[in-house]
C-alpha cells in the first residue's frame, strides 16, 4: 500500500485498545518504526502509562484520546483530530474488546449486549469513521483484531464467540465493499490463546476467571503479525500454531469437538480460582489491570 510501514514518511496510525494487551504491543513495535501514533482507549491513566512507554520506544509524535468505540459521536472527534494533527490517517489497527465467561443464561443481559456489541457495533463504529478517510486520500488499512473464537465456538465462553463470529462477518463485508477501491486494505488477525490482561479483567459467572489456552502466544508476537500484513497485505492472518486444526475438527467432526471442548475448555482455560459474579471491565476501565502483558508465560 501507499506509504507503508517501510516508507520513509512516518506512518500515522490509530489504535484501539492501545492502552494494553495486542494493542499495546502494537503500538511499541510501530513506535520502533518512528510511526506517529493515535492511542484510543477508555481509560485516560493508562493511555498515558501507554504513551509513555511509545514515546520512549521512539514514536515520531504519540496523541492519546479516551474514547469507547460504541460512542460514533466521541470517535468521529477522534478520528477528526489525528487527522486535522498529522495531515493524514494511514493505518487503523482495531483491537478494542471485552471479554465474559459463563453459560448464555447465567451472564446477565447487559454483560451479554455490551461484549457483542463491542466487537459488533464497535467495528463497524471504527469503518464509518475511517473508511470515509481512506477513500478521501485514495490509501488506507484497517486491521481487524479477531480470535479464533470468530470460527470455532465454546460453552463458558459463549458471548464472546458470538461477539467475534459477528465481528468477522463485519470484516468479511468490509472486505468486500471495499474490494473495487484497490488502495484500501482490510485485514483480520485471528489470534488463539494470548498473554494478555483480557482473561483475568473479564467479567465472569463461571465461578473462576479465565486463563489463555495454550500454546499461549505473547502479545508482541501476534504485534508482529499484525506489522506483517502492513507490510504485506492479506486479508486473513492467523496468529497460534494450531488455529487451522481447531478449526478443522469443529468443522469436520463436531460430534468429537462438542464432547472434548468444555471438559478441555476447564483444564487449559480457566484459572481455577474460586471468585464471585463480577463485571470486570466490560462497562469501565480497569486502570490498575492494564498492562501489555498478562501473568502466563509464552512463547
Amino acid at each position: 500500500m501507499p506509504n507503508s510501514p517501510t516508507s520513509r514518511a512516518p506512518l500515522t496510525v490509530l489504535i484501539t485498545g492501545g492502552s494494553s494487551g495486542i494493542g499495546r504491543a502494537t503500538a511499541v513495535q510501530l513506535a520502533r518504526r518512528g510511526a506517529r501514533l493515535v492511542l484510543v482507549a477508555r481509560g485516560r491513566e493508562a493511555l498515558e502509562a501507554a504513551a509513555d512507554e511509545v514515546r520512549a520506544t521512539g514514536a515520531a509524535a504519540v496523541t492519546v484520546c479516551p474514547a469507547d468505540v460504541l460512542d460514533e459521536e466521541a470517535m468521529a472527534a477522534v478520528v477528526d483530530a489525528a487527522v486535522a494533527e498529522f495531515g493524514r490517517l494511514d493505518v487503523v489497527v482495531h483491537s478494542a474488546q471485552v471479554m465474559a465467561y459463563g453459560r448464555i443464561e447465567d451472564v446477565p443481559k447487559e454483560v451479554y449486549e455490551r461484549v457483542v456489541a463491542t466487537a459488533v457495533n464497535g467495528t463497524a463504529t471504527v469503518a464509518r469513521q475511517v473508511l470515509p478517510v481512506f477513500r478521501r486520500q485514495g490509501a488506507g488499512h484497517l486491521v481487524i483484531v479477531n480470535s479464533l473464537l470468530g470460527t470455532v465456538t465454546t460453552p463458558l465462553l459463549g458471548s464472546y464467540a458470538v461477539a467475534k463470529w459477528g465481528q468477522l462477518a463485519l470484516a468479511r463485508v468490509l472486505q468486500q465493499e471495499t474490494r473495487d477501491e484497490p488502495g484500501i486494505s482490510i485485514s483480520i488477525v485471528q489470534p488463539g490463546g494470548v498473554d494478555t490482561p483480557i482473561y483475568y479483567q473479564g467479567a465472569t459467572w463461571a465461578g473462576s476467571t479465565g486463563r489463555p489456552p495454550p500454546p499461549v502466544y505473547s502479545p508482541q508476537r501476534v504485534a508482529s503479525r499484525v506489522l506483517g500484513t502492513l507490510d504485506r497485505p492479506r486479508r486473513v492472518v492467523q496468529a497460534g500454531v494450531f488455529n487451522p486444526v481447531i478449526t478443522a475438527g469443529f468443522r469436520l467432526l463436531p460430534g468429537l469437538y462438542d464432547t472434548l471442548v468444555e471438559p478441555l475448555l476447564r483444564r487449559l482455560a480457566m484459572a481455577g480460582d474460586e471468585v464471585a459474579p463480577t463485571e470486570g471491565n466490560v462497562f469501565r476501565s480497569q486502570p490498575a489491570g492494564n498492562a501489555t502483558e498478562g501473568r502466563w508465560r509464552s512463547i
